[in-house]
């Protein structure tokens, strides 16, 4: 009976095991939040004072502390870290705020996130400064990117946020046209450039938007999702015109809002607010490239009405989002200066490092050595930026492109049909 009892006990011991190992490949969620959770919890209790010393995150007390310590308690006075002012678990990892001491910055926690990782046994550690005086670690237990799951209830706040991916830390990457109105995605052929698109597309069609699309390409990609674009055009003389429109459109609009006393679309009155338009713009280095010099002339305007847009449209509600493999001076008269007004960027794989610079040197140069870090067999993996010099490494769940064919067929109702677009529906 005992032997059968040790049989038995073993077993069970064999099956737990194995379901752990089972979840922490199948289940990651399930393995962190029962295994990754309380251990990496309790070591970072029991070291974190040590960590912070060993990786110079202390610094003397000042002030009447120090002078008590040292004169009247005649005791050593040691360094001290940041003060732990909360400890947050998530399904994904763990998030602990700081209390910076004086003579430390949030810099300086985030020049040590690779030895804290390393340290607390994590996959990752990112630095966000919550306020003056206070950062959060956002430590995240596993990959999140190797299998993107968006969660369920995603709180995106706005008339024109879209959640696009999932970030390293675990949490969702909206695409805000308010915020960042103008943005240039840039990736290598199968580096996941499309996949992002799909997904961008896919949640602009569930809102009250305009979509005008550009595929010089003779609207091989962006033909498929007629059933929710306002106007399409898929050859340089068809966009040349096209943007002529907008570019008219712009200006009426401005006169709209001076009428009214206000600087902003979304100042206006809901009865007389025009519908905001996005500007899906596929390869857009073929709107520089010409094949004979009598076209020269066309690509110059062309450039000319895609700076002014960039430069003044957002305030209209008009916003571009450019997609190309390269884009650099290389192109051409103009490229540099509307590189530089789509402040946005997401860069995915590239094949070199100079296609990586024309994306996020200028706005983000520590990000470079994460885009070249992008292995071949993880397509949609990203690096988001943005001018504040801030930057994420993201992931855009798969979609194919029936699936997001399928959701412009389900909101084709809410395709706007201004009259000055009537020439460019598909």
């Amino acid at each position: 009976m005992s032997n059968l009892m040790t049989v038995t006990e073993v077993a069970s011991l064999a099956a737990g095991v194995g379901g752990l190992g089972y979840a922490k490949v199948r289940a990651p969620r399930v393995y962190w939040s029962v295994v990754g959770l309380p251990v990496t919890w309790g070591r970072f209790s029991l070291t974190y004072r040590s960590t912070m010393e060993v990786c110079g995150l202390t610094v003397q007390p000042s002030g009447l502390r120090a002078f008590v310590t040292r004169n009247m308690a005649r005791r050593e006075v040691r360094p001290v870290p940041a003060k732990v002012r909360r400890v947050s678990p998530t399904s994904t990892g763990l998030r602990v705020s700081l209390r910076l001491p004086a003579g430390l910055e949030p810099a300086d926690v985030a020049a040590a996130s690779e030895r804290l990782r390393h340290a607390w046994g994590v996959r990752s550690v990112n630095v966000v400064e919550a306020r003056p005086g206070v950062v959060e670690l956002r430590m995240t237990g596993y990959d999140v990117l190797a299998r993107v799951r968006m969660p369920r209830r995603l709180k995106a706040s706005g008339p024109m946020v879209v959640p696009v991916a999932l970030r390293e830390d675990g949490t969702v990457f909206y695409r805000d046209y308010r915020q960042v109105p103008h943005a240039l995605t840039l990736g290598a052929n199968q580096s996941g450039k499309s996949v992002y698109q799909r997904n961008l597309i896919a949640g602009l069609a569930r809102l009250p938007v305009g979509l005008v699309g550009i595929d010089c390409k003779r609207g091989v990609e962006q033909t498929r999702y007629a059933p929710r674009l306002s106007a399409l055009a898929t050859t340089p003389q068809t966009a040349s015109e096209l943007l002529d429109v907008l570019v008219a459109e712009m200006e009426e609009r401005f006169d709209l809002l001076s009428a009214h006393g206000v600087s902003d679309l979304w100042e206006l009155p809901e009865s007389v607010r025009p519908v905001p338009l996005v500007v899906l713009i596929d390869e857009v280095a073929e709107l520089f490239l010409v094949s004979a010099k009598k076209d020269e002339e066309r690509r110059d305007r062309m450039v000319q009405h895609l700076v002014r847009l960039a430069q003044m449209a957002r305030a209209v509600g008009i916003y571009l989002e450019a997609c190309g493999q390269r884009f650099g001076s290389e192109l051409g008269k103009g490229a540099t200066m509307l590189r530089a007004q789509l402040t946005g960027r997401v860069v995915h794989r590239v094949n070199d490092l100079q296609t990586a610079e024309m994306g996020l040197k200028d706005i983000a140069p520590d990000a470079l050595q994460a885009v070249t870090r992008i292995a071949p067999d993880r397509p949609g993996v990203a690096v988001a930026g943005d001018t504040s010099g801030g930057w994420s490494l993201i992931r855009t769940p798969e979609m194919s492109a029936e699936v997001a064919v399928a959701t412009c067929r389900q909101f084709a109702d809410l395709t706007p049909e201004p009259d000055f677009l009537k020439p460019f529906r598909p």
